[in-house]
């Protein structure tokens, strides 16, 4: 077999193509993500708190030439800071993902065994006689 067949016969499985699938909606669900918290979580927030806008939240290091009250990247050219807000929202944005990931797996898992238990019912319907039972009876039958 060369490795063109190979390939594609490993291409063409449903656990490849299923994990492609789910990378491309991931991507597209990350930047939704992103978006929730950067545009509705974050100025929310920081309007709760005080009007604060958490992509701009820093530390200056000690002996930095970098000051207090500049844009984050005005700041990181000035001098070595410690960008905190940035880690905060990216917090944020994990922390969401988790949940959803969770809700979903929760989901699929819980649709998984009622299909399993809905199997098992099938399975357990009563059985008819056996090979055996039906030329018994039909030897009985012509004997007769």
């Amino acid at each position: 077999m060369s490795v063109f067949k190979e390939f594609k016969a490993f291409a063409m499985k449903g656990n490849v193509i299923d994990l492609a699938v789910g990378v491309i909606i991931g991507a597209a669900f990350g930047k939704i993500v992103t978006s929730v918290v950067e545009d509705l979580v974050m100025p929310t927030l920081g309007w709760l708190i005080g009007d604060i806008d958490f992509s701009n939240m820093y530390y200056v290091f000690p002996g930095s030439k970098a000051q207090y009250g500049l844009a984050l990247a005005d700041a990181k050219t000035q001098g070595a800071v410690l960008a905190y807000g940035n880690f905060i929202t990216i917090t944020l944005n994990f922390l969401i993902v988790a949940v959803a990931i969770f809700i979903v797996v929760k989901a699929i898992n819980k649709a998984k065994s009622q299909f399993e238990k809905e199997e098992v019912k099938v399975e357990e319907a009563p059985k008819g006689p056996t090979q055996e039972e039906l030329l018994a009876e039909i030897r009985d039958l012509l004997k007769k």
